[in-house]
């Protein structure tokens, strides 16, 4: 799992706190959370199976594994 550093406005930071324990337990689980649902509305990831590249993704993050171990 990949980690990212992101900065909300104050409001849009309010709310995802309003969010807890809907979306998730965590500030950055309820982002998370927020993300998948997005693109999975938007159709992404079925967009991402045709053309291969959600394979392709998980071969990357195997190959960093064996280079952290």
């Amino acid at each position: 799992m990949k980690r990212i550093l992101v900065s909300f406005p104050e409001g849009v930071f309010d709310m995802i706190r309003g969010l807890k324990g809907e979306l998730g337990e965590s500030d950055s689980e309820v982002v998370r959370n927020i993300v998948i649902a997005y693109l999975s509305e938007q159709g992404f990831f079925s967009k991402m199976s045709i053309r291969g590249i959600a394979g392709q993704n998980r071969g990357n993050r195997n190959e960093e594994k064996q280079k952290r171990t």
